[in-house]
């Protein structure tokens, strides 16, 4: 196809030829017979968006579950009336996601088992998505009928397997990656197996998932403060590296941080290695991060939809160490953006705001010397899907996955937002075009 009259973000204008790669970057370019055409009617062209960490099972999922996070329920008479609604899904369960204690306390299976209806297998996810809590009905459906308090580790597949679950399409999320012009995405999910990876490469062959699709596994780990291991997580590190791959480590505490770090140091490190999340960094850890090496992929997104609570939780003396981004790059840490998604919104153009102006819902500013530019937080989600931090360019042999705009460049830097996607392009075709 042939987009004409595009902006690229520098300002220059010129018309794009683009199939599976960008052919042809210049102006004055004639379409040819047959050739679609879109005009760009001077908007923004820049690379597609790559979302470099998300679960698109699980976004698949959630889009059919009930929400019971601190936005939707308020205690626990309106959790129990939230959970009485719910749909029941096909597979037998009624499924929540999103919870925090602020909703109505600790959750374990006696608690839930007062909450949910009766004889209504019920499991709830907590909204770090690493942990499910499963009332008795529900535990004794898996096997688990005398376990003590019902909360269950999400990775953990001694229990996970046991599910009967239907695998939920993609095509609905593709859908709407698709209108935020995003055109690729890392699967972060730590325990898919080599089955559900193919899987999930079908689904994308079968054009059920547009995106271009890279995954983690089998090298993305989760760490657990009560289990760190500096020994076997360093083995596990040399292993990953000894089979060609490169590592990505899930750290949301100083202390999972600090031990992947030394981890790193013992193992030695990898090109292309990452530390995911990176929630909280210590001002310490900033000077062993870059000379680690590793990528940081971060999601400041978490600051805009849960600030306040981490504002009330988190000791003052502390909240300039969380989800921190340029104070990272001022230290030379390569930096990429990601959703986390489904446990932040999916929405990367929000994700890029919250970069900017690190505001909480309630409007105060958590972090405000981790601001970044608008530029820099659009480069944060145009990198490649193995070198998340450098922004990927429109010129011939790139792929020919592009965003197209409706407004020119720094009236969409401005914004940053979805509502200006005008145009999605995939491999040369076009995927999404706004009425």
């Amino acid at each position: 196809m042939l987009i004409q009259r595009a902006v690229l973000l520098d300002g220059t204008r010129t018309d794009i030829r683009v199939g599976e790669q960008i052919t042809e970057v210049a102006d004055g370019l004639a379409a040819r017979p047959g050739e679609t055409v879109y005009d760009a009617a001077g908007g923004a062209v820049l690379p597609g968006l790559h979302d470099h960490h998300l679960h698109l099972r699980a976004v698949a999922a959630a889009l059919h579950s009930v929400r019971v996070g601190p936005a939707e329920v308020a205690g626990a008479p309106d959790l129990a009336r939230v959970l009485a609604a719910a749909r029941v899904d096909a597979d037998g369960w009624i499924r929540a996601v999103g919870y925090h204690d602020a909703v109505a306390g600790p959750l374990d299976r006696h608690v839930l088992d007062a909450l949910s209806p009766p004889a209504v297998p019920a499991r709830v996810q907590h909204r770090s998505g690493v942990q499910w809590t499963v009332n008795s009905v529900g535990l004794a459906r898996i096997g688990l009928a005398g376990h003590p308090d019902g909360r269950l580790r999400s990775a953990d597949p001694s229990w996970s397997s046991t599910l009967l679950r239907s695998e939920p399409s993609l095509a609905e999320i593709s859908a709407q990656l698709c209108g935020y012009g995003v055109t690729g995405v890392t699967d972060a999910t730590p325990d898919l197996s080599a089955a559900d990876v193919a899987n999930l490469h079908r689904a994308h062959a079968a054009g059920e998932l547009r995106q271009k699709l890279h995954c983690l596994a089998p090298g993305k780990r989760i760490l657990h403060d009560d289990e760190l291991d500096l020994e076997g997580l360093t083995e596990w590190v040399c292993d990953v590296h000894a089979a060609g791959r490169t590592v990505a480590v899930h750290c949301v505490t100083a202390a999972q941080l600090v031990i992947t770090l030394e981890a790193l140091r013992c193992a030695g490190g990898r090109p292309g290695d990452r530390v995911e999340h990176a929630a909280v960094v210590p001002d310490g850890t900033l000077s062993d991060l870059a000379a680690a090496g590793v990528t940081v992929v971060t999601q400041p997104n978490f600051v805009a939809e849960r600030g306040d609570q981490y504002l009330a939780d988190v000791p003052a003396a502390e909240h300039h160490e969380l989800w921190r981004v340029a104070s990272l790059r001022r230290a030379g840490v390569p930096v990429a953006l990601s959703t986390d998604a489904p446990f932040g919104d999916a929405d990367p153009w929000a994700a890029m705001r919250a970069a900017v102006h690190r505001r909480t819902p309630a409007g105060a500013i958590l972090g405000a010397a981790e601001c970044v530019s608008p530029a820099e937080a659009l480069a944060m989600f145009l990198g490649a899907p193995t070198r998340p931090a450098s922004a990927r360019p429109v010129q011939p042999g790139a792929p020919g996955d592009l965003c197209v705009l409706s407004a020119p460049p720094a009236d969409a830097l401005a914004d940053l937002d979805r509502g200006l996607v005008a145009a999605t392009v995939i491999s040369g075709e076009l995927v999404f075009q706004r009425p």
